[in-house]
């Protein structure tokens, strides 16, 4: 290679010549941690950085907070974003990652420079807490590099690893939502050298991910970000918020051979065991990880130590809100499930996980809940539908207007509320695990919204047109603070932002249609078992 030339701060192209004498231009940027370098992608008119590290996990204690990464004293080379965090991967049902994980990636559009400076995206995954990466694989950015803006998304640990919660100074709990915490600080302090405006950031996220964006507008003190986009899940979805396990580590070590009643043991253990080996125990001792409430502990950096149901929302004030779910969240579960499998199943009982019932009135409850689903019917496959409107109400549907009650309680002002139907060739869960159900599932918009590697076919035309509408509103929130500023051919239709008096939901499927108050008559069954039972609901640690 010859010498560079044409170097510009903060964006820096810099030219260099390759094989046959062909230019090719890979942009270096100068930020406050160094110099850091990317790539020039393929598919589209924009820059990739590629697997930055933004923090560091100590080895000796991988289950506790991680640090700052300290910067880079020469030039790195960010052109690799392979790395995950310990868990199983989805599409392949593997274990992988390490703990030298927490690394994010940056998509820019070569629009951007320090005198056009580009709102800011950033995505966090989903995965239940205990799956999922940042890679392209999963979340290709090309769709959103059409939409003029600045792509961000993270690495954060799962399982374990994330969100092991031990009452300890050493593993307080919640260390995924504080490496999250921690990308977002890099993030805000660095995403001008990358020609983004640090105040036009947009955080949003899915499942798991939608909860921690609602998690950090919740808890996050400091000004990290101005918008908020959450996808199937809010922190009052019961998965949010775990029972912690203060045995874990006990349990997990005896699970691989070790057996000890004292915890630096057991952690020591599991710390200098392969992170294959604690994902696998988990995963078979069925260990809950998720966020919990912590204690708090002096100079120990805290997040959520009281539950989210009882907080207040300052933020709601100033960071307007773009909410919603699927229309058949959760058909999945209960698609493929055998007739002999159906006949013993008794899921409306999981309702009493959430909430401080004993046996005999936990009974009444479930009877009534079982009546008003399906009646008098038996548990076969003539139900399936019934069951997956349940789970979707107890897990998504219900906690998202929870949610919405409870901005507007606390002074909000923006709030956009959807529902996305769209059932086509490109509906993620559905191609992945060969459901033919109307609707659409779980985690079925993403692959409208990211380029996923398990579709390598060119978008059909009408998939195409969900991408470009799906694409467009969420950028347009990002820019403008609201989803459809004008109407165009792409949107024909306006948006209108949700009251206390109208639930307006913008209905995403073949048409753009609006509509009220989705799914009434099961949302208020759950208004009013809630306001019966308000007071045995389960929001102290020690539930």
């Amino acid at each position: 290679m010859m010498g560079r030339a044409g170097c510009v701060v903060p964006i820096l192209l810099c030219l260099f010549y390759g094989t046959g004498g062909l230019p090719r231009v890979d942009p270096l940027v100068e930020t406050n941690v160094g110099l850091i370098r990317g790539l020039r992608a393929t598919d589209g008119e924009y820059s990739m950085f590629l697997g930055i590290p933004y923090a560091t996990v100590d080895p000796a204690n991988p289950f506790g907070p991680s640090t700052p990464h300290p910067g880079f004293e020469t030039t790195f080379e960010a052109i690799d974003d392979s790395s995950k965090c310990p868990h199983v991967e989805e599409f392949n049902n593997t274990l992988v990652g390490s703990i030298d994980c927490l690394q994010l990636s940056i998509f820019v559009p070569t629009t951007a420079n320090s005198r056009n400076r580009r709102p800011v995206m950033v995505w966090i995954h989903g995965g239940g807490f205990v799956i999922g990466f940042a890679g392209r694989y999963a979340y290709g950015p090309k769709f959103f590099m059409k939409q003029d803006v600045i792509l961000v998304m993270m690495n954060y640990r799962l399982g374990p690893y994330g969100f092991m919660c031990l009452d300890t100074p050493e593993v307080p709990g919640n260390q995924g939502l504080k490496d999250q915490l921690s990308a977002l600080r890099w993030i805000k302090e660095n995403i001008e050298a990358f020609g983004g405006d640090s105040d036009q950031i947009t955080i949003f996220g899915e499942s798991a991910g939608g909860a921690s964006v609602d998690y950090h507008l919740v808890y996050t003190e400091e000004d990290l970000f101005n918008n908020v986009i959450i996808q199937s899940g809010t922190t009052l979805s019961p998965f949010s918020v775990a029972n912690s396990n203060p045995n874990a580590p006990f349990i997990l070590a005896e699970h691989l051979g070790f057996v000890t009643e004292n915890l630096d043991e057991a952690l020591q253990f599991l710390s200098s065991t392969d992170t294959d080996l604690v994902i696998a125990a988990s995963l078979a001792l069925n260990l809950q990880m998720a966020p919990c409430i912590e204690k708090e502990f002096e100079n120990v950096e805290h997040f959520a130590t009281a539950h989210p149901s009882t907080m207040n929302i300052p933020k709601a004030k100033t960071v307007p809100i773009l909410l919603g779910f699927n229309n058949n969240e959760q058909f999945a579960s209960f698609a493929s499930l055998p007739a002999e499998v159906l006949q013993n199943l008794d899921p409306f009982t999981d309702v009493g996980n959430y909430f401080n019932f004993d046996d005999v009135y936990l009974a009444d409850m479930v009877a009534h809940i079982r009546q008003f689903y399906i009646g008098d019917n038996d548990m076969n496959e003539n139900v399936r539908q019934q069951l997956a409107n349940f789970y979707g109400d107890l897990y998504f549907y219900h906690p998202t207007y929870r949610s919405i009650r409870k901005y507007f309680e606390n002074g909000a002002s923006t709030i956009y509320h959807y529902v996305f139907s769209y059932d086509g060739d490109r509906n993620f869960v559905k191609r992945k695990v060969n459901v033919t159900a109307e609707g659409a599932l779980h985690a079925d918009e993403l692959s409208y919204l990211f380029d996923v590697g398990l579709f390598p076919e060119t978008p059909t035309p009408e998939d195409q047109l969900i991408i470009d509408r799906i694409t467009t509103m969420w950028a347009n929130f990002a820019k403008y603070r609201n989803p459809t500023p004008e109407i165009t051919d792409i949107l024909p239709i306006q948006w209108p932002a949700i009251t206390n008096e109208n639930l307006y939901c913008l209905n995403i499927d073949s048409e753009l249609t609006v509509e009220k108050r989705l799914f009434h008559e099961r949302m208020a069954f759950w208004d009013l078992f809630y306001k019966l039972n308000e007071s045995y609901l389960k929001v102290d640690k020690e539930n």
